[in-house]
C-alpha cells in the first residue's frame, strides 16, 4: 500500500511489552474504535513516556497532543491524556493518568519538549499541575484569572466576571476583542 495510511490493528504488543518492562503499571486497557488506552500510575509517566520513545519496539517518537478532562462524582477528579504516534511503526497509543483533587503529575518536556504548551493549556484550562514542568504559566486566559475554563463546576454564565474591569489587556500583544 502506497502512501500514509492508519494501521488497522492497535499495536496490542506494545501494552505486551509495557507490562514486561514495569510489571503492575498497566492498570487498565481499553479499546474503543481500534484505539487503545493504557491507565498507568502518575507516579511512572516521566518513565514510562522514557520507554516508549526510546524502545525499538514501541518507537513513540511524537507527542500528539496532552489533554486534561476534570470530572464531577468519580473516585478521581482528573485525567491527563498523552496521545502518541509512532512515525517509523505507524501505529498510536493513548496513555492516561488519573488524578485527585491537589495532585500534581511530573511534566514529560523532558522527554519530548513539545510537551511544554499543552501541558500548559491543560493547566491553564482544567488546572492540573505538572511539577517540574520549565514555565507553568497561564498560555490563554489572563495570569490573574482565578478559574479554569474547563472544569465542569465552571459557571457557564459567565465565570468571574470583574478580571478584567474597564477592558484591561489580558496579555501584551493581545488585542482587547471587545472594542473591535
Amino acid at each position: 500500500m502506497e502512501g500514509p495510511y492508519i494501521e488497522p490493528q492497535p499495536p496490542r504488543a506494545v501494552v505486551d511489552r509495557l507490562g514486561e518492562q514495569f510489571p503492575g503499571a498497566v492498570l487498565e486497557v481499553a479499546e474503543f474504535r481500534g484505539e487503545l488506552t493504557v491507565v498507568v500510575p502518575k507516579e511512572r509517566i516521566v518513565e514510562i513516556a522514557r520507554f516508549l520513545r526510546d524502545d525499538p519496539s514501541t518507537a513513540f517518537e511524537m507527542l500528539i497532543v496532552v489533554t486534561g478532562v476534570h470530572f464531577l462524582g468519580r473516585d478521581h477528579d482528573f485525567e491527563v491524556l498523552y496521545h502518541l504516534y509512532s512515525l517509523s511503526r505507524n501505529h498510536r497509543i493513548r496513555i492516561k493518568i488519573c488524578l485527585r483533587e491537589g495532585e500534581t503529575v511530573d511534566s514529560v518536556t523532558s522527554v519530548w519538549p513539545g510537551a511544554n504548551w499543552p501541558e500548559r493549556e491543560v493547566f491553564d484550562l482544567v488546572g492540573v499541575r505538572f511539577h517540574g514542568h520549565p514555565d507553568l504559566r497561564r498560555i490563554i486566559m489572563p495570569e490573574d484569572y482565578t478559574s479554569h475554563p474547563l472544569r465542569r463546576d465552571f459557571d457557564v454564565e459567565g465565570g468571574p466576571s470583574d478580571i478584567r474591569p474597564g477592558g484591561r489587556r489580558a496579555s501584551p500583544g493581545f488585542r482587547d476583542m471587545e472594542s473591535v
